[in-house]
């Protein structure tokens, strides 16, 4: 025991720790012994084996290899396995009339010159933002002109994303697309399939988001392009809908009511990045000016000019003793030392005393006069 203790000790951080909370299905049939399994240093070797393929198969940085040398595009795919010659072949029986329902590695290899090839049009397929749309377009289309017109904007806004969350969650090409995601990496194949479905994915919704911004008087806020919102909201159902799968109570779906958590989030970025276009195309504020405003209450003003700069507050010159002298009433000067207002009625005095214009001598000896009598220890 103490000589496996020793070696558990000498693993990197996080294998030395103890993993009985973690490694919780260990084959043992007493919780001792269970917590001695998962803390054997054998265990942690195998847990460390299927890190490090989690990694050379997924990334980062993961090994890509070719399965033809003569062939770049004849990339291992391990993830989509499933897909396998043989495997499509046999499922061609399956298939529904009036589709063939006979097929061979042979017929497949007629049509693609390589796996690879079938592999790529497959993902082209089952990415495409247009792979099922006739149920998802007739349930979206009175909604979103109620974004462009309407009195019921927030409830449609609402269906607009149960509806997207749900066909997300239900359907499987989400689920193919996070399978592709975590392969793309080094994958030029994959890549340019996912792009082509973020474009064709976003590009309608953008064209919908700036009619309703053109329709309803709002403007994006500085700093954030149509690019940029459309991609947002994107992020936020994928995200959603990656925790819907992964764990179904974390995201909550009202069907009865057609509201999910995704309509609230789409809500709150509405309200934070869009903002009505006011009056003269006057410059609107930022997404981090709007927050300054929500935070500390007070809107951030334009830079000034150096001659539009405000009068400097006394709160912005403490004074480093409590008998210092302040700034005579209505003088609108800070607070000066001893030294400093000493100098400067003698400046005040020579003005009154050498040869000056009248209108000089007459303003500083004005000036002295309402000084003295305000300061009269002086």
């Amino acid at each position: 025991m103490d000589q496996e203790r020793t070696v558990k000790d000498r693993l990197p951080y996080p294998y030395n720790q103890d993993l009985s909370a973690v490694l919780c299905r260990m084959n043992r049939r007493t919780p001792f012994s269970r917590q001695r399994l998962a803390n054997d240093p054998v265990t942690a070797a195998y847990v460390l084996a299927g890190m490090q393929l989690i990694r050379r198969h997924l990334g980062p940085g993961a090994q890509r290899v070719l399965s033809d040398p003569d062939d770049d595009n004849s990339l291992g795919r391990p993830l989509l396995s499933f897909l396998s010659q043989r495997a499509v072949a046999a499922e061609m029986a399956n298939n529904p009339v009036p589709f063939p329902r006979v097929g061979s590695t042979a017929t497949l290899r007629c049509s693609w010159r390589s796996h690879s090839d079938y592999i790529a049009d497959l993902l082209n397929f089952g990415l495409w933002s247009l792979h099922e749309p006739a149920l998802y377009d007739s349930r979206i289309g009175p909604d979103t002109e109620q974004l462009l017109e309407g009195t019921e904007f927030v409830e449609a806004a609402h269906r607009l994303c149960f509806y997207d969350l749900t066909t997300i969650v239900d359907g499987p090409t989400f689920r193919l697309e996070l399978v592709a995601t975590a392969a793309a990496e080094g994958d030029e194949v994959i890549q340019e399939a996912l792009a082509a479905n973020h474009q064709g994915a976003m590009e309608p919704w953008k064209q919908v988001y700036q009619e309703m911004f053109l329709a309803r008087g709002l403007r994006l806020r500085p700093g954030v392009s149509l690019d940029d919102f459309a991609g947002m909201l994107a992020a936020l159902a994928s995200g959603y809908a990656l925790r819907r799968i992964g764990n179904p109570a974390l995201v909550s779906i009202d069907t009865s009511r057609q509201r999910c958590i995704f309509g609230t989030a789409a809500l709150a970025l509405l309200l934070g990045c869009v903002e009505p276009v006011a009056e003269g195309g006057a410059a609107g504020v930022s997404t981090d000016d709007a927050v300054r405003e929500l935070i500390y209450g007070q809107r951030t003003e334009p830079s000034r000019q150096p001659d539009q700069c405000a009068p400097t507050r006394e709160t912005d010159h403490p004074c480093t003793s409590g008998d210092a002298p302040q700034a005579p009433a209505g003088t609108g000067q800070p607070a000066s030392s001893e030294s400093e207002t000493t100098t400067f009625f003698t400046q005040l005095d020579r003005l009154c005393a050498e040869p000056q214009p009248p209108e000089v001598r007459q303003a500083a000896t004005a000036l002295r006069d309402l000084l003295l009598a305000q300061t009269p220890d002086r």
